[in-house]
């Protein structure tokens, strides 16, 4: 059984509804503060502090690319919690079918 408080953490972090844009946002590819700022029609500063959240989690990566910093998934990070969330919401109706 996966662990409750990693768990929580998860579901935490996904809250609130400006990580799950950003997250959605760069599924598409990899983008600037000032990039998503503009798509989300919020302030630079706000996005970043949404950023240090996901960047502390592991769940986007920082690349430096010239003068900018550009963030992306960590489809690692995403994969694990995609795992631990299926096997809380699994109801288990499918267990031992094929």
């Amino acid at each position: 059984m996966p662990d409750a408080r990693k768990m929580a953490r998860i579901f935490k972090v996904l809250s609130v509804d400006t990580r799950v844009r950003i997250l959605q946002l760069l599924k598409g590819r990899a983008l600037c503060v000032n990039a998503l700022a503009s798509k989300l029609e919020i302030s630079a500063a706000a996005v970043s502090q949404h950023l240090r959240i996901l960047r502390d989690t592991e769940l986007v990566r920082a690349e430096k690319r010239g003068n900018f910093v550009h963030y992306c998934l960590n489809e690692a990070t995403l994969a694990s919690w995609k795992e631990l969330a299926e096997s809380l919401l699994d109801s288990g109706q499918n267990q031992g079918k094929l």
